[in-house]
């Protein structure tokens, strides 16, 4: 029975906490560009809106895709301490984490690919790109954090941070917290690297076909990511938190500072971003893999 409870606690408080970070991202952007902007509880009337409005299905893999992204999405969720919550916390470990996060944007392929929409294709292809220019860092930032704490489990990550510092203050592991903090707007999908959806471009990508409930899914799923790219950089590298209210402030901060990246940044194109993220990312993080492996 607590293990429902914790379940339902950390589903709600990622969709609460998601939804009022790309609120608040509409808000602070508005007021750097010296516009009053719309009140950060939008998304939530979006939500609201989208979900007494008719949507048009496309197909069976349409309706599935979405479901299936946002279930890849939850069980990430699940492996992830929430302060002292974590559900399946003896389950699997970071290489566990990574493999799940993978099926976010497969669910939205096979959603945006029933639809065949060229805008949609086009941001689908971008989508896994962008994910394999990420995911490569990722990996071998994973792999330093595992190496340094000899552990895969990242609830014994957050604990061992208790006793002994955060990451950030231990000097082996300060190049793989700056390769996280250079792809964390990729992983989470802020500018500069907002290319998947590009609005004046491909008229929002894979949600170009979407409307209704369907949307409102999109919108979900897109809080999960947020969420799910912060709090992992929360927990992996500025030590957790004892309980969820830290946990949340240590998240606001970081999404705050990335916040004004987001406003000063043009969008990449996707090339550009590939390169990059295979160049300063991927070279620290190698730096970083090396170093753990000869101090440790």
């Amino acid at each position: 029975m607590t293990t429902i409870l914790e379940i339902i606690l950390i589903i709600f408080t990622a969709i609460i906490v998601g939804l009022f970070f790309l609120g608040l991202s509409r808000k602070v952007i508005a007021r750097i560009h010296w516009r009053y902007g719309p009140p950060i509880v939008q998304p939530v009337i979006d939500i609201i809106k989208l979900f007494n409005q008719t949507g048009v299905s496309h197909g069976t893999l349409f309706n599935f895709g979405i479901i299936f992204s946002l279930a890849g999405s939850v069980v990430v969720l699940l492996f992830l301490p929430l302060g002292k919550i974590c559900p399946l916390s003896s389950s699997g470990g970071l290489l566990v984490i990574l493999y799940l996060m993978l099926i976010a944007p497969l669910g939205l392929a096979l959603s945006g690919g029933e639809a065949a929409n060229p805008n949609a294709s086009i941001g689908i292809s971008r989508k896994f790109l962008l994910a394999m220019g990420y995911e490569v860092p990722l990996l071998l930032i994973f792999l330093a954090v595992m190496t340094h704490y000899n552990t895969i489990s990242i609830v014994e990550i957050v604990n061992k941070q208790i006793r002994t510092g955060w990451s950030f203050q231990h000097i082996p592991l300060l190049l793989s917290g700056i390769a996280y903090i250079l792809i964390l707007p990729a992983i989470i999908g802020l500018r500069p690297f907002e290319m998947i959806q590009a609005p004046q471009e491909i008229s929002s990508g894979p949600m170009t076909e979407y409307g209704g409930k369907f949307l409102a899914l999109t919108t979900i799923q897109h809080a999960f990511n947020v969420f799910i790219g912060i709090s992992l950089f929360v927990n992996l590298f500025l030590g957790g938190a004892e309980n969820p209210g830290y946990f949340f402030l240590k998240m606001l901060g970081v999404f705050i500072i990335f916040l004004f990246v987001n406003a000063v940044f043009p969008r990449l194109r996707i090339e550009q971003a590939i390169r990059y993220l295979w160049k300063w990312p991927t070279l620290l993080a190698f730096a970083g893999l090396i170093i753990v492996m000869i101090t440790s």
